[in-house]
């Protein structure tokens, strides 16, 4: 028969919430076994880590220990390493040394992980930080899950030159550390050198793959992405969800319907077809690939949908011009108590811009900030010129500009100036070249946006003179130059 102290003790290792957590330790408090050892751990261990429990009740039954040794400080450390207060670790790492209390591999793995997810201004400490000199001090730099630690400590601040350091510091390095060092690289924008790495690597695992397959799709370079998620699968390496959603990725990149459609086929044949990051990402898929349908399809067969969800099946409708369509799926959105973003927003005001509904697209604008407490961002700012300018409403755009009340940038002067030029208006497109010049004199396109305007309005003269003032600035014209309203941004094409 078991004891009070081994019923409490198992009664805390098979909780499932701080509601049976508070029963147990009252429990413990009544048979005044709050303080038996593995009653309290067991109590503890719950409330600090496990994602039903509650740091600041850890935090009280922390205080109340007499004498906490090392296991008490590295559970609460790394609760809070996985908290959205991480710098709590480090202060407790200062209180354990300050009360000579000895510390281990663990400890030092938390407190790393807690310093991985703070923010560090000092380039200085981004490049060298003191818990790796306080584990250099304190010997437990032959510890491999320590020194793997701050590879990926590194690697997450995108510093290679340290995490290169770490590694080759490291006796027997692991996958893991492999990973950590590709990961660096990779974070730091060196996918040659990342390449080089991984090709390096004894054993490439899962994580490796995924790292570089990801570097590679991220840095808009979808085709190599795609080259090495094939390589991966004929290596026999089964790629997990954020491999998936980066190859998803490549392929909207590339406009490659068909293998598109042969991943959503293996996620569907591997029983991955439940996960919502996998669905949002096939939906925009297909989308940008013009098959509305199919996007509609698996936007419908969802069962549960995120504002992602949500925002790309707006999106979509948005760019192929069915702006009924995106308003009704906002409506359902509002419906299933999902609250809009500033992304929903745009693409709300895109669909009026193609609709041509001007008023409708005021009255959401100015709803997104009165009743949703969104303020609208350059992009809000820059659809709502593009979509006055489409209907040739150019002094109302200017005067949207100007009353701004947050900086402007050089696009959404830029779209102002296209619409100049569809409608013939030289005097606007004086005024708006005045503006461009302030932010962007270097921008040769848009010098040649009023020079064409002048040409379009007979005035010659004009014309050569811009050409002459975009010389003398030095401005150069992008090839290809061009206004592209449904991205709200300028293209160009070599």
């Amino acid at each position: 028969m078991q004891s009070t102290s081994q019923t409490l003790a198992s009664m805390a290792e098979a909780c499932l919430s701080m509601q049976q957590l508070k029963i147990i330790h009252g429990r413990a408090l009544r048979s005044n076994l709050h303080h038996h050892p593995i009653v309290l751990a067991k109590i503890f261990r719950f409330a600090a880590v496990s994602p039903g429990g509650c740091l600041r009740y850890a935090d009280r039954l922390f205080s109340q220990i007499y004498q906490p040794n090392t296991f008490f400080y590295n559970i609460l450390i790394r609760g809070y390493s996985k908290s959205s207060t991480p710098s709590r670790s480090v202060r407790l790492f200062n209180q354990m040394r300050r009360n000579s209390v000895d510390t281990d591999g663990f400890t030092f793995t938390f407190l790393v992980k807690s310093r991985s997810r703070m923010r560090i201004h000092s380039s200085s400490i981004m490049a060298s930080d003191e818990i790796h000199g306080a584990a250099l001090k304190l010997g437990f730099c032959l510890h491999l899950f320590v020194m793997n630690a701050l590879i990926h400590l590194y690697a997450a601040r995108g510093v290679p030159a340290s995490a290169r350091r770490v590694f080759d510091e490291t006796v027997g390095a692991d996958s893991v550390s492999w990973s950590g060092l590709v990961a660096a690289h990779v974070r730091a924008g060196e996918l040659e050198l990342a390449r080089q790495v991984f090709d390096e690597m004894p054993d490439r695992d899962v994580v490796s793959w995924t790292m570089m397959v990801s570097g590679y799709a991220q840095a808009k370079r979808p085709k190599e992405a795609l080259e090495l998620f094939m390589e991966m699968r004929d290596a026999g390496i089964k790629p997990d969800e954020v491999t998936l959603v980066s190859a998803t990725s490549a392929c909207t990149s590339l406009g490659d319907l068909q293998m598109g459609i042969e991943i959503h086929h293996y996620i569907l044949e591997n029983g991955f077809g439940w996960m919502v990051s996998l669905c949002n990402a096939l939906i925009d898929m297909y989308a940008k690939c013009g098959c509305i349908d199919q996007a509609w399809l698996l936007f419908n067969s969802m069962e549960i949908k995120s504002l992602i969800t949500w925002n790309s099946m707006i999106s979509a409708c948005a760019k192929h011009g069915n702006a009924d369509d995106a308003f009704m799926v906002f409506a359902h959105m509002l419906d299933s108590g999902t609250r809009p973003d500033k992304i929903t927003f745009l693409a709300l005001l895109t669909a009026y811009a193609h609709k041509g509904c001007v008023d409708d697209g005021y009255g959401l604008f100015e709803s997104m900030q009165r009743d949703y407490g969104i303020e609208a961002g350059v992009e809000h700012y820059g659809c709502m010129v593009d979509m006055l300018g489409r209907a040739g409403r150019l002094e109302e755009a200017y005067e949207l500009i100007t009353g701004m009340p947050i900086p402007c940038n050089d696009v959404v002067w830029g779209a102002l100036l296209a619409a100049c030029r569809i409608h013939g208006d030289v005097e606007m497109g004086e005024r708006v070249l005045k503006k461009l010049m302030e932010l962007r004199p270097d921008k040769g396109g848009y010098y040649i946006l009023l020079r064409d305007i002048y040409v379009a309005a007979g005035q010659r003269a004009e014309a050569i003179e811009v050409r002459r003032a975009m010389d003398v600035n030095g401005a150069t014209k992008t090839p290809g130059w061009s206004w592209v309203g449904d991205e709200h941004s300028p293209h160009h094409s070599s």
